[in-house]
């Protein structure tokens, strides 16, 4: 009786050519960017040189004009964090409640809020910010409602899947007994999405710190107006005063989210 030669194969012929299409793809598409992105070489060998010389601009740095200017454009951008992310819960947690299946039975509901927190996501923050510095003139007010807006479809959407994940025990209990919808809310979903709700609110004032700090670039207020005005002036001895700035302020709010969350979660 002869031997049947077994030959293992890892994918069969179709996965194969499978996988070839997709490398195949990849592969077009990278040399297609390339080609419409029309890539200079000159310029990216001349990068490192034009790297260095500006480093060398940006040193000394100009400490003496962090108190005159840099410091209250700091706390500009802090408060429009702040600000923005205490706005984004007026209509983040409506929106997050009317997304939730076992909260809200309406599919029209569930629709309409994830139209506004989709859209609220697609749009980037400095797009929010071109668009209301349009309408209310370049300042503090664009910068707030830029981060709010942007903020909204982040904190609805966790918040809302937040919602959906609580134990419906309690919840059916409180039903049982009578509770309002009110009640139910407070005393039976509230204290289940406290630690998450904490947690997003926090993570997202963060992002929202980040963000601020580059909104001054199209007039939205905070240090962005500042870094923008030092780079159209080339004084990089300033502008290097500003880019140490928004490091440290990034890296402490990182610190003390962290610490935060450690001791209310």
């Amino acid at each position: 009786m002869n031997a049947i030669d077994h030959h293992w194969q890892r994918f069969t012929l179709k996965q194969k050519l499978s996988r070839y299409a997709v490398y195949l793809v990849l592969v077009m598409a990278f040399v297609q960017s390339i080609q419409s992105v029309e890539v200079i070489p000159e310029f990216l060998l001349d990068a490192p040189e034009q790297m260095a010389d500006m480093f060398s601009r940006m040193w000394p740095m100009d400490f003496a004009y962090y108190p005159v200017t840099v410091h209250d454009a700091m706390i500009e951008t802090l408060n429009i964090a702040t600000l923005g992310t205490l706005i984004t819960l007026i209509f983040a947690i409506p929106l997050a409640l009317m997304n939730a299946s076992n909260i809200v039975s309406s599919t029209w509901c569930h629709w309409i809020s994830k139209f506004f927190l989709v859209s609220s996501r697609s749009v980037n923050s400095l797009v929010w910010a071109l668009l209301f510095v349009s309408i209310f003139g370049p300042g503090v007010i664009a910068g707030v409602l830029a981060i709010a807006f942007r903020s909204i479809g982040f904190v609805g959407k966790l918040l809302g899947e937040a919602l959906e994940e609580v134990n419906m025990g309690s919840i059916e209990a409180l039903k049982a007994t009578g509770a309002s919808w009110l009640s139910i809310l407070l005393k039976g979903y509230w204290p289940q999405v406290l630690p998450a709700f904490f947690s997003i609110v926090l993570f997202r004032w963060d992002i929202n710190v980040r963000e601020s700090a580059v909104l001054g670039l199209v007039g939205a207020g905070g240090i962005g107006v500042v870094l923008d005005d030092s780079m159209n002036l080339f004084q990089w001895d300033r502008v290097a005063v500003s880019l140490l700035a928004i490091f440290i302020i990034v890296i402490l709010a990182e610190i003390l989210v962290v610490n935060v969350r450690k001791r209310l979660i």
